[in-house]
Formats: structure tokens, C-alpha cells, sequence
């Protein structure tokens, strides 16, 4: 398997982040995943605001990019005011064309060790409700459903219902 090398993603990593998601995308779309992501909803701009308030997190496989995601210190859109026990990982991507499989499953384990790194309890996610694929493979994963959020605001999109799920994490240890 290849070693993946996970960075926080700067400036130059743009044009790659936006390439992953709509690569995810047309991934999802093909699947018959519709509803969650299309094509083009995100641009270099997004990515960029997501940097300035949080982190973008890049893992590399031989010097290509394997995969991405968002690392949120609040999200109060989806979970309302919380107290900073959690971090909120957003768009998960891998590059189906090319990462090893597994890859997806490594990506959440960086995020959820970066968590707890940073002294925080949970790891907190949400998918659309009506992906009953993917909320069974978080549980799968040791993620609880915990809650729903009807309407949630999209960037550049009509809201939509989320399923809330986290993880307990073992702070101070590694996972």
C-alpha cells in the first residue's frame, strides 16, 4: 500500500481540492448518489474561507494527491452552539481514480487523531439523510447517529437534511 503524507493544504493546493471534490462528485453521481454533491457547487473560493477559519487537510500518495478534508471547530449550522468538546469533519474526498482503497478510512482516522490532538472528546460528521449507505458505513465505523438537521444551509445550493453521527475519541492516546 502507499504511505499517504498528510499536510494542511495551502494556497496551491486550490486547483487539486477543487479537482477532488467535483472528481467526487461525478463519482457519487455515478453511483447513483444523487443530491449530495454536484459538479462545480464548490470553487477555490470555498476552499480559501474554509482555510481562513479552519483547516483543509491534503494527503499525498507519491507525490499526488489521494484525497482531502475539512476540519471545522464549530459548526453550528448542522449541531447549534456546542461547547468546544468536538472537531466537525466536512467533505471527505478520496480520488477514486486513483488512491488505494482504504484510503477513505485513513483519511478519517488523520482527522479524528488531529482531534485529538487538539484536546477535544468527539469527532462529529454529518451525510445527507436519505444516504442510507453512507450514514450505515459510519456506524460500521463506531460512529453514533445522534441527531437530524432538517434544512441545513448548502454553500451555493437549496438546504437539505443531514444525519448527525459522532465518535467518542480517546484523548491523549492514540487511537
Amino acid at each position: 500500500m502507499n504511505d499517504l503524507r498528510f499536510r494542511l493544504a495551502d494556497d496551491t493546493d486550490l486547483p487539486a481540492l477543487v479537482r477532488l471534490r467535483d472528481d467526487a462528485a461525478r463519482w457519487m453521481l455515478a453511483r447513483g448518489i444523487t443530491g449530495q454533491w454536484q459538479p462545480g457547487e464548490l470553487d477555490e473560493d470555498h476552499f480559501r474561507r474554509i482555510m481562513a477559519s479552519g483547516e483543509v487537510w491534503i494527503a499525498e500518495a507519491d507525490g499526488r494527491p489521494a484525497g482531502a478534508w475539512e476540519l471545522w471547530w464549530a459548526d453550528e449550522d448542522a449541531w447549534g452552539p456546542q461547547p468546544p468538546v468536538a472537531g466537525y469533519v466536512h467533505r471527505l474526498m478520496v480520488d477514486h481514480a486513483g488512491a488505494q482503497p482504504g484510503t477513505g478510512r485513513r483519511l478519517l482516522r488523520a482527522a479524528e487523531q488531529r482531534v485529538a490532538a487538539a484536546g477535544r472528546a468527539f469527532v462529529r460528521l454529518d451525510c445527507l439523510a436519505g444516504n442510507a449507505a453512507l450514514s450505515a458505513h459510519y456506524v460500521n465505523d463506531g460512529y453514533q447517529v445522534v441527531g437530524h438537521k432538517a434544512g441545513k444551509q448548502q454553500p451555493g445550493g437549496v438546504p437539505k437534511s443531514f444525519t448527525l453521527l459522532e465518535k467518542v475519541l480517546q484523548v491523549g492516546h492514540e487511537g
